[in-house]
């Protein structure tokens, strides 16, 4: 899992307004409990009202609303798949159904870093 999913996890988890443990969360997302603290305070600086303190716990102390989709690697994955599958189908409205829509995907996606 990139840093970027578990960051997204963890927003998602804390959005409950409940407060959670370091060790949970890191039980949650298979990491360490210092790979939390770490995250937290990088939500935290980003601007997050994040609050917490190491033994207690960390709570989201205001509403954090995200855009309306955001998919991990393993998701956009998925659906780029399917959708080259379906592309290929026989049925022709599902075909360009599945083509359109790559297309649209593929027009919202950032463009990769060369290396």
């Amino acid at each position: 899992m990139s840093r970027n999913d578990r960051l997204f996890d963890l927003i998602q988890m804390l959005r409950d307004g409940r407060l959670h443990r370091a060790t949970d969360l890191a039980g949650r997302l298979g990491v360490s409990t210092r790979t939390i603290w770490r995250d937290m305070a990088v939500l935290a600086a980003s601007g997050l009202p994040v609050e917490g303190e190491r033994g207690v716990g960390y709570i989201l102390r205001a509403p954090v609303t995200l855009p309306p989709l955001i998919l991990t690697n393993d998701e956009l994955a998925a659906l780029q798949n399917y959708l080259t599958v379906t592309a290929e189908a026989p049925d022709g409205t599902l075909a360009r159904g599945a083509k359109s829509l790559a297309a649209k995907i593929a027009a919202v996606l950032p463009v990769p870093e060369s290396p």
